[in-house]
């Protein structure tokens, strides 16, 4: 049985996507591609927060994945492009999660390793061994390649993960949890 992976490398101006089936250890390209809110002035963020999250809407609805991962963004160079790349990736989490899909994060370091085996890799290797293991004809863009390598970094983290919770008990402890105002 297959099962269809959607990875989101997101971006405030450039969101990154890519489909990959998967059966057993076998990968398989679906789709990918990006979404753009450059057309869209850079002082209206509701408005490309919205491209965004519609977006990945679509993205979910045409394509039917079964399960999500996205990169976890770290910018430690400018504060305000920090925040501003944590609303963009908060709007694609929300469309996922809207239409009932549990989303998995992994950060750039994980999927660098995951899929060219060290976590300072170039963009330009990402984009080659995404090439190669899903057997693309050319280089995928750097975001859809980086979307496709979140994929693929869920496909086989995820399952090893998903091993691990049948044999244990994977329960969040309280310690993790705020003291006061969050319900249990």
């Amino acid at each position: 049985m297959s099962l269809r992976v959607l990875g989101i490398d997101p971006g405030l101006r450039t969101t990154g996507f890519g489909l990959i089936d998967v059966q057993g250890q076998h990968l398989s390209y679906v789709a990918s591609g990006t979404i753009s809110t450059t057309a869209l002035s850079q002082g209206d963020l509701p408005a490309r927060l919205k491209v965004l999250f519609e977006g990945i809407q679509e993205v979910v609805q045409r394509y039917g994945p079964a399960q999500a991962a996205v990169e976890i963004v770290f910018v430690n160079v400018n504060p305000q492009s920090t925040l501003l790349l944590g609303q963009a990736r908060g709007a694609c989490i929300s469309a996922l999660v809207s239409n009932g899909l549990a989303v998995a994060e992994y950060t750039a370091l994980q999927m660098k390793q995951a899929v060219v085996g060290h976590g300072r890799a170039q963009k330009s290797q990402v984009q080659e061994m995404v090439r190669r293991l899903l057997r693309l004809p050319g280089l995928p863009g750097p975001d859809a390649a980086d979307a496709l390598g979140i994929a693929i970094t869920h496909a086989h983290a995820g399952q090893s993960m998903h091993r691990l919770a049948q044999t244990t008990s994977l329960t969040r402890k309280s310690s993790g949890m705020y003291r006061a105002g969050r319900s249990r």
